[in-house]
């Protein structure tokens, strides 16, 4: 069975200032003449749907055209909700929808059930794991600490316990929405950290044959079975140096795997240049990134004047400009952002303890600091679904 292994589309979002809609929309067309031209069996699409709980019109309707150009092609799509969708809201109509061959799963109760799909060889098991936020499942997964290993331990549990009622050779899909151990992440997810743990290893999705995972933005294989399929478009400039792709995965009779990475078309290359501004508007080099989008950093000891003006003259496409004059570590102009820069909420928080106490937080006081932040982004959350 041939496999179309896509993820994170995030319909709605912008790229800083600059609307994707249209970016978006050429990636379907493109994901609709892959599944043509390569004879793609199914399509699996690994959760972030939408960038939002409540997405603008203009995405919604692309999400409805993109589900009629699917089905018309009378292939199998199955698709789970991401940390960014409303599962509730994305999984609307899914019963209906599903009679089209588009395979919503949102509800965490149904990760024990497959979708089945058969080829020559026979069934093919679909196991849909939407996104699992660990305080509003732990009790319907009968897990006592919400953390994500845990919660996603037990729905593979399910997963497993089902797989072992069908019958011998039955191959077995998963899709799932998470931060896997060893999966490198960018700066355009939003942190899902629990208990101060984002990650969980690779080994909780043992025994199936094929993860198609989502959430991380970069195109990534952790083992021949577990990738991330990275999202189609770019959406910061971490993402600079990304190749965006999509998986083609052949899943052989036996379960052994073959995937080829295929090209998404990008409506812009991405550049990230630093020097001063005169060394920026002066290099010959930079020549081949004047209609990319550039993120430019000015190491200017005194900031110049115009520079946003300045630096479009040549790179009209400038879309973020960071100010980061080159001093020593121990000058006291070095901005409170650089000293912040790669610091999560919480360990900010235990520095701003040890800034007005004179000595950081002890055990107990991190882990009442760490409960307080895991809180507040469950009850975010669940306020935005609730919207």
């Amino acid at each position: 069975m041939r496999l179309l292994h896509t993820s994170d589309w995030h319909l709605g979002r912008a790229f800083h200032r600059v609307n994707m809609l249209d970016a978006q929309a050429g990636f379907i067309g493109h994901l609709v003449a892959t599944v043509r031209e390569h004879a793609v069996d199914a399509v699996v699409v690994s959760g972030d749907v939408y960038d939002r709980a409540v997405p603008p019109l203009a995405a919604v309707e692309l999400f409805d055209d993109t589900l009629h150009r699917l089905a018309d092609l009378g292939v199998p799509t199955v698709m789970i909700s991401g940390n960014h969708d409303s599962a509730r809201r994305l999984g609307v109509g899914a019963g209906l929808i599903d009679r089209a061959g588009i395979h919503l799963r949102t509800d965490p109760a149904g990760c024990g059930t497959p979708v089945l799909l058969a080829d020559a060889h026979g069934e093919v098991a679909f196991y849909g794991l939407p996104y699992l936020e660990p305080a509003l499942v732990k009790a319907a997964f009968g897990v006592e600490k919400a953390g994500h290993e845990a919660v996603l331990a037990a729905a593979m549990d399910r997963v497993r316990a089902d797989l072992a009622t069908r019958a011998r050779g039955t191959r077995s899909v998963v899709l799932a929405h998470a931060f896997v151990t060893g999966g490198e992440p960018s700066d355009s997810e939003r942190d899902i950290t629990v208990g101060g743990v984002a990650a969980v290893p690779s080994g909780v999705f043992d025994g199936v044959d094929y993860v198609a995972l989502g959430h991380l933005h970069g195109c990534q294989t952790l083992t021949e079975r577990v990738r991330y399929s990275g999202s189609p478009l770019p959406y910061s400039f971490s993402e600079a140096t990304h190749r965006k792709s999509m998986w083609l995965v052949d899943l052989d009779a036996d379960g052994s795997v073959t995937a080829e990475r295929l090209d998404c078309p990008v409506p812009r290359a991405l550049a990230r240049l630093r020097g001063t501004l005169e060394e920026l508007l002066a290099d010959p080099g930079l020549t081949p990134h004047e209609e990319a989008w550039v993120e430019a950093t000015l190491t200017d000891p005194v900031r110049p004047a115009d520079p946003m003006a300045r630096l479009t003259g040549r790179f009209p496409h400038t879309l973020s400009l960071v100010f980061d004059p080159e001093r020593g570590p121990e000058d006291p102009a070095v901005s409170y952002a650089r000293r912040l820069a790669g610091r999560d909420d919480r360990q900010i928080a235990e520095d701003f303890v040890t800034h007005v106490r004179g000595a950081g937080p002890d055990r107990h006081e991190r882990t009442v600091l760490r409960d307080a932040f895991d809180a507040v982004r469950a009850d975010d959350t669940v306020r935005e679904v609730a919207r």
